[in-house]
């Protein structure tokens, strides 16, 4: 076998809490070989980012490594100097974030940013990586590739920017990619394509990666070895297969038996009873453009909960704005407990908008980085309900704990102090300090690791059954689908394809486009990507595209 081009022993690393350092890898040794894959798992707050972006010899602000090394092609990334290392970054090293959002500059459209890397290294010409940007587009499946890298960020789906930044990591071929949930914010079937994308260019150009991810059935199609991480500390390591088959440790086992929530689908509710919210027959677009809702109609009742499911760009986001009242309507209407509301959120009343809360996709652009945790949820306390001094702060530790999250350890700190997860937990807890009655989830539990999201489900139903919330949730993950909702709908391009209670969507016959949602979603198999793509007649996404990068 050859040598390891990323050799990592003995780390330690430690983060910075108040005037103390605490440790988060605890003497972690790892071995990356070319054109292999290694995926890291575990429970939101093992170390998973912290150790990929080590394996670049990076930590975050408010982290330092102790000791261990870590080498690069023979060379120890901790020895460099800075310049030394933003040599290899970009070039030899590329790193895809859990967040695009919050990862592009909002300011440059998407194209220049593309170009960024490869100029600066000198590999290609502004206008050689231009061509091949749009290139790696087409082959990672984004709309119009010719025409999507001249858009700003806001101006696409979460999915598409996802995809538009893993095209950017491989602008320059590196030798080593660090992929931290690359697919987290992209439907199944969007999700595919990209999956196999990413697996060609391993192969293909022996580029060595390590994959971050809380999707064990994901991992299973992506990695040759996994390691599973808990605190820091390293449970076990194998092969896939072994791994999937034969897990020697019982923290291993327990992951592999998740997802075992499912609640009981409830009996429809009565006819003459008024929903909660009603989107009557809305047609919606972003400012002149072409129509992006095309009359949208569904019912949410009291309690109950309407999953809003569709790829990446079929309107689901676009349906929970006009509700909010950030995108008004062209046409219809949203109505609350049988009152129409003010189209634009700038005409609801302070009651009306206490109401319908909403829990954002994107944690880390959603929380003000600058804030502690106490003031993020301690102002809907005291702007919604008028608590001051101790109460406030008393409803705060309250909503903490319903999360899951101790308030001695969490009140002062700020989001970059904390893990996708954890952060996510903060925006549920933030939406849920308006003791509202209806909830956007917008999903919610997509940054989570598996274990910490059916938690997290588990207490979204309890609170459904305690208050009698209504939520709407938005997810492409069909196994939150089962667990949590009781009715569905199902949407493509801007328009409702499929409604109805959640027995119906996973019952036979289908519509066509609910069946290929349906058997889009990746089984614990590692065979199971190569076969989904044979039954439809695709070898490798792309080879073609990938054949005139090559000739160019």
């Amino acid at each position: 076998m050859s040598k390891p081009l990323v050799k990592i022993r003995n780390l330690h690393i430690e983060g910075r809490a108040d005037e103390e350092w605490l440790p988060i890898i605890n003497g972690v040794d790892l071995d990356l070989y070319p054109g292999r894959v290694l995926g890291l798992i575990g429970e939101s707050g093992a170390g998973k980012s912290t150790l990929g972006l080590a394996a670049m010899g990076f930590t975050r602000d408010g982290c330092r490594i102790s000791s261990g090394t870590v080498e690069f092609g023979g060379v120890n990334l901790l020895t460099l100097t800075r310049g030394q290392r933003r040599s290899l970054l970009g070039k030899r090293i590329a790193y895809v974030a859990q967040s695009a959002a919050a990862s592009f500059n909002p300011a440059h459209k998407i194209l220049s940013q593309h170009t960024e890397a490869p100029v600066y290294h000198g590999v290609m010409t502004k206008a050689e990586s231009e061509a091949d940007g749009m290139e790696l587009y087409r082959r990672l499946r984004l709309p119009d590739p010719d025409q999507i890298g001249f858009r700003y960020p806001h101006q696409v789906s979460g999915g598409q920017l996802q995809r538009a930044m893993t095209a950017m990591a491989m602008s320059c071929r590196p030798d080593l990619i660090i992929f931290d949930e690359p697919t987290t914010a992209l439907d199944v079937t969007t999700q595919i394509e990209v999956l196999a994308s990413i697996r060609d260019i391993v192969e293909q150009f022996g580029t060595a990666a390590i994959y971050i991810t809380h999707d064990l059935a994901v991992v299973a199609q992506m990695a040759d070895d996994i390691k599973v991480l808990l605190r820091g500390d390293e449970v076990e390591q194998a092969d896939t297969r072994t791994m999937l088959s034969h897990p020697t440790e019982d923290y291993t086992k327990s992951l592999w038996a998740v997802r075992s929530f499912e609640r009981t689908e409830k009996a429809p509710a009565p006819a003459d009873e008024t929903p909660v919210i009603r989107v009557d027959n809305i047609t919606a677009a972003y400012g002149k453009s072409a129509d992006v809702l095309h009359q949208v109609s569904f019912n949410i009742h009291r309690g109950r909960t309407v999953a809003v499911v569709g790829e990446s760009g079929s309107g689901k986001s676009t349906v929970a704005r006009s509700i909010m009242g950030l995108l008004p309507p062209k046409k219809g209407r949203i109505l609350s407990n049988g009152q129409a509301l003010p189209a634009s959120y700038k005409q609801r009343s302070k009651e009306q908008l206490r109401q319908v809360q909403m829990i954002y996709q994107m944690a880390d652009t959603a929380l003000n980085p600058r804030v502690r945790i106490k003031d993020i949820i301690g102002r809907p306390v005291e702007f919604y309900m008028g608590l001051k001094g101790a109460e406030k702060e008393r409803r705060v530790e309250q909503l903490l704990e319903q999360i899951e999250l101790d308030p001695a350890q969490y009140m002062q700190r700020r989001p970059p102090e904390l893990s996708g997860g954890q952060k996510q937990r903060i925006g549920i807890a933030r939406a849920l300090a308006a003791e509202p009655e209806f909830i956007i989830c917008d999903e919610v539990t997509s940054a989570l690791d598996q274990l910490v999201a059916e938690g997290i489900l588990r207490l979204l139903a309890r609170l459904q059954d305690e208050l009698g919330l209504a939520f709407m949730f938005i997810t492409h993950d069909l196994a939150t689908v089962r667990a949590i909702a009781d009715e569905v709908v199902v949407m493509k391009e801007g328009v409702v394809v499929e409604a109805g209670p959640k027995g119906e969507m996973f019952t036979p016959p289908h519509h066509p486009y609910t069946d290929l949602l349906l058997s889009s979603v990746p089984e614990m198999d590692p065979d199971w990507l190569t076969r989904v793509l044979a039954d439809r007649g695709v070898d490798n996404i792309g080879d073609a595209a990938m054949a005139r990068m090559d000739n160019r």
